[in-house]
């Protein structure tokens, strides 16, 4: 299945490839995807084509954080899981446990698993992959002993035949139903007891032939569990006839002729021990018989797999406007119905998921038709110089049949059929005109196919980015996002070596978008191209097929561009006095616009952290509830974080969710008083209830409250008063009239200035967006701040004649442009006043190593600036298991840095976990004495490392830069060349 060179190269899979299997009488699709994080992305586009999922697990190095991810993965797409243990050979040959330790070592891996989906199915938050991980040590034994006394919770049951042991090198595995059958007879027992008895504290008592529990055996018995009795010890039987030199051949014989197994004699004569085995296990215990009997006992079919999916796939939608034709409404409802009963007949609407695209060679498609006709595959390729790649569509087909040549819709994300002629952008008619059933890396035509199956499409390169959903109807719903587990964070430059070749690398650009699901390719502000991974291997195979497969010219590559974020120090433990610097009188920066008609003061506090957090990972769904998307549909928003129950309003969700963080601030600070926990709540409530913006792009996790409106000012100038838009859509408030207080206008000049005052509030929004996009140490984005901008507007001179006010916009600019200005200096004044600090992203890492490397791998992680979170012994192995958080900007070269200092030994995963701000001032100058005794005056002192990285990002962006040009100003300093 991995065909790709840089796939065979590496030993990883990188791409969802898809092959189609007959066993028996079934039909099953195989989706092989990569287990990588930084090619999760591609296990998001082959969930949602699947109905089930096959989850890995290593038996010797256990749960890893790519565990969690696929796991979390199928449990969004409602996927049936089942677990595939492999590298049992392992256990045997190179950790040498006793058949005892080795099912101690698979029970605990097993009831590790299960304890991460009952923590799926208690409907905790998804949102940190490592917060189990990172978490206490007993975290996880807790759980596991807690399911052992209820074993019907559990999901993964070797007893009810979801989990199989295998060992894929030799070929070999087996599920548990495999040898009760054939105990069955043995023992005189039914496969079914067997069944049951072969796993967990069941021990078989040879004297009265019967299987009891751990209390019917004697307490100074040394009997073992039936699994380890009747499945492990024989397979170590076998493995230690075959391997070592002195064992007893006998037992192979034994087991070829127990099973009539016909294995050729020169297999079992060779030299080398590990074709003897394999010859002998692949036989007895075929891999293939073992994985898909388990997928056919398990897995639902499409039908019942699809009735459970639908929630997910297709979200019912609430329709509100009753002015809908009700025509669109019922045929948008029977696909809907078509989709769920995955009809499969040629008269039901035919639907497919398009969840990714893939470009493979012209050159290698098929060249003859299903029918055997000689096919012409450059001719609809437009001679656009791009015939050398084709792009093809990884779909599933949902409902219907799917034809050559048939025309069929392809409606975007953003498509909805109740809108009519204004959605003509997110639909576009398109032909097919080849379907495959991909066969690995060959490609089988076919001239149909039915619900239920998984196609390549040809012939929708053109229409087709990412993703979309086909149908053969316009009246029909977008299939729901997918949802990737991380987030393009690896972002370098790119320029071609010689400018000519600028037209070859965004046509390049172009093709790689379009070809990998994850990648994003933007215009940065300073015009370059900007190419955006989701980490270093990923970026690596990105620039080599830019290289070689879509661009074809040499590249100039950038280091990496890091993201940081800009917030304020937050040392106010108590969140009342925290509050009250939005509120006081005296700490507020101030600012006046060139033509003095107007003053900004704006005060800023620090949010708490949850609400940061909260904000953050709610991007998507504030900008549905600001931009009013949810008004007309009430869109399932499942999609937007695991706290979101299904059928929940998810404004509602969002709500309770800040209201949570918020009270989960004040609880930290709280002093056991009811009196002052309740005035926080109360203080926060209205706060809550004046949220102007947020920012930046409206979106962010930056808030802009409306100032405390009391009344107008002694020196005629008016407030700029602001609206609760926000608050109101969120539900805070019912309506944003109610929260204004009356205004008593008494003349016409008066009149005039509130509407010029309430034409200027669009202007304080912006400014505070601008300033939030772009903060005061290095132009990055603000994070986890809160403003309050007080903007006062006074009337014109009154001795100023209308000469002189006509050449005031000349002079000093437009009025909306000069408050605007003021705004954005202002809040970025307040902010360097408040001790401003920088915020990286931080890398969760789980690195494995042995014994013996643990000073190297130590040593390594102290040059990254890296925080350890705990490490511990991996039970019956000599290897450790190390978590710690590395900074974003310290990560690259980290694994070939690690493998270097370890011989190879160590591994790391890296998945982005959250941000973090630095302690460090980088503004530092002596003040105390201690200090002042440590560093002098502050002249020799060196850039912290906060200062280091603010300088190198002014670098690039080409900011002003404060740094000794000249370092020995007092003589010339030549240096002699020695010959």
């Amino acid at each position: 299945m991995d065909y790709l060179d840089e796939e065979q190269r590496r030993a990883i899979t990188m791409k969802s490839s898809s092959i189609a299997l007959h066993y028996k009488d079934y039909s099953i699709n195989l989706i092989d995807s990569p287990g990588h994080m930084d090619f999760c992305s591609e296990v998001s586009t082959a969930a949602r084509l699947s109905d089930g999922a096959l989850v890995l697990v290593d038996a010797v190095e256990g749960v890893h954080i790519q565990t969690h991810a696929v796991l979390r993965q199928s449990w969004i797409e409602k996927l049936t899981p089942c677990l595939v243990l492999n590298k049992i050979d392992r256990l045997i040959c190179e950790l040498k446990l006793t058949p005892m330790e080795a099912y101690n070592r698979l029970l605990r891996i097993v009831h590790e698993v299960n304890g991460i989906v009952s923590g799926y199915k208690s409907e905790k938050y998804l949102s940190d992959v490592d917060l189990m991980l990172a978490g206490p040590l007993g975290d996880v034994g807790d759980e596991s002993h807690e399911f052992i006394e209820d074993d019907e919770e559990d999901t993964f049951q070797p007893q009810k035949g979801n989990v199989v042991f295998v060992c894929a090198l030799d070929g070999w595995g087996f599920g548990i139903g495999e040898f009760a059958e054939f105990y069955a007879s043995k023992l005189g027992a039914s496969a079914a007891a067997l069944q049951k008895a072969l796993w967990g504290p069941r021990y078989f008592n040879s004297k009265t032939k019967m299987i009891v529990g751990k209390k019917g055996i004697g307490g100074g018995s040394k009997a073992r569990p039936m699994f380890v009795q009747f499945v492990l010890e024989p397979l170590w039987q076998v493995y230690q006839a075959a391997l070592e030199p002195d064992g007893d051949k006998g037992v192979l014989e034994k087991v070829i002729k127990s099973f009539n197994l016909s294995v050729p004699p020169r297999e079992l004569k060779n030299k080398d021990h590990k074709v003897v085995i394999q010859a002998v296990m692949s036989r007895w215990l075929p891999l293939s018989d073992a994985i898909l009997s388990m997928v056919v006992k398990c897995m639902p079919d499409p039908i019942t797999a699809q009735t459970f999916r639908i929630s997910r796939l297709l979200p019912k939608r609430e329709v509100m406007d009753n002015g809908i034709s009700s025509n669109v409404l019922a045929e948008a409802e029977l696909v809907r119905n078509s989709v769920e009963a995955c009809d499969s007949s040629s008269e039901a609407p035919c639907v497919a998921f398009v969840s990714k695209m893939f470009a493979i060679p012209t050159k290698l498609l098929p060249q003859r038709g299903p029918n055997g006709e000689v096919l012409n595959n450059y001719a609809d390729e437009g001679g656009s110089g791009e015939s050398d790649e084709c792009f093809l569509a990884f779909a599933r087909i949902f409902s219907g049949v799917l034809s050559l040549g048939q025309r069929v819709f392809v409606l975007s994300a953003l498509y909805d059929p109740l809108k009519g002629e204004s959605m003509q952008k997110h639909v576009q008619e398109a032909e097919l005109q080849s379907l495959y059933l991909m066969m690995g890396q060959g490609l089988k035509p076919v001239s149909s196919a039915k619900a239920g199956n998984v196609v390549a499409i040809r012939g929708l390169g053109q229409y087709i980015l990412k993703s979309a959903t086909l149908s053969s109807t316009r009246n029909c719903w977008p299939f729901s996002s997918m949802v990737f587990q991380v987030s393009p964070t690896l972002r370098v430059a790119i320029e071609p070596s010689d400018p000519a070749d600028m037209g070859a690398l965004m046509k390049g650009l172009r093709l790689l978008n379009r070809a990998d699901p994850f990648v994003e390719v933007t215009v940065s502000a300073r015009g370059e191209h900007v190419l955006a991974a989701a980490g270093e291997v990923h970026l690596e195979r990105c620039i080599k097929d830019l290289k070689e497969r879509f661009a074809k010219v040499s590249l100039e590559v950038s280091p990496p561009l890091v993201s940081y974020r800009e917030t304020i120090e937050g040392e106010i433990s108590n969140p009342l006095e925290n509050l009250k610097l939005l509120t006081g009188n005296l700490d507020y920066v101030e600012k006046t616009t060139p033509n003095g008609r107007c003053v900004v003061r704006v005060r800023v506090m620090k949010l708490p952290l949850a609400l940061t957090k909260v904000l953050d990972e709610s991007s998507d769904l504030l900008g549905d509830v600001i931009g009013g998307k949810l008004g007309q549909t009430n869109r399932s928003l499942a999609t937007q974080g695991s706290s979101i129950v299904e059928g929940e309003n998810p404004i509602e969700a969002l709500k309770n969710r800040i209201m949570d963080a918020c009270e989960s601030d004040i609880q930290s600070g709280s002093e056991n008083d009811k009196d002052w926990v309740e005035k926080c709540k109360r203080m926060w409530l209205k706060f809550l209830k004046r949220i102007w913006a947020f920012g930046p792009r409206q979106v962010g996790p930056n808030i802009l409250f409306t100032p405390d409106y009391k009344g107008k000012n002694t020196d005629c100038s008016v407030l700029i008063r602001g609206s609760s838009y926000v608050s109101e859509r969120l539900g805070f408030v019912d309506d944003i009239s109610n929260g204004d207080a009356a205004i008593e206008i008494s003349s016409a000049a008066d009149q005039a200035l509130y509407k010029e005052a309430e034409s200027l509030e669009s202007s304080v929004g912006s400014g505070f967006q601008l300033a939030t996009a772009a903060g005061p140490l290095c132009d990055e984005p603000m994070w986890g701040l809160a403003f309050v901008v007080e903007a006062y507007i006074s009337p014109l001179a009154a001795q100023a004649d209308e000469s002189e006010s006509n050449q005031l916009p000349e002079q000093y600019g437009i009025f909306t442009g000069q408050v605007m200005t003021a705004v954005k200096d202002a809040c970025r004044a307040a902010v360097l006043q408040r001790k401003p600090r920088l915020v990286e992203a931080m890398y969760f890492c789980e690195l494995n190593t042995p014994t013996e490397y643990l000073g190297p791998m130590y040593a390594v992680l102290a040059r990254r600036r890296a925080r350890v979170l705990k490490e511990e012994m991996q039970e019956g192995s000599p290897l450790f298991t190390v978590h710690a958080y590395v900074p974003v900007s310290e990560s690259f070269g980290f694994a070939d840095e690690l493998r270097r200092w370890t011989s190879g030994a160590a591994s790391a995963l890296l998945v982005l976990s959250h941000w973090e701000a630095l302690s460090e001032d980088p503004f530092f100058v002596p003040k105390t004495e201690e200090e002042m005794e440590e560093f002098g005056d502050g002249s020799s002192v060196l850039p912290n490392t906060a200062r280091k990285l603010i300088d190198a990002v002014r670098r690039r962006k080409g900011l002003i830069v404060e740094e000794k040009v000249v370092q020995h100003a007092t003589k010339q300093r030549t240096l002699a060349r020695k010959v």
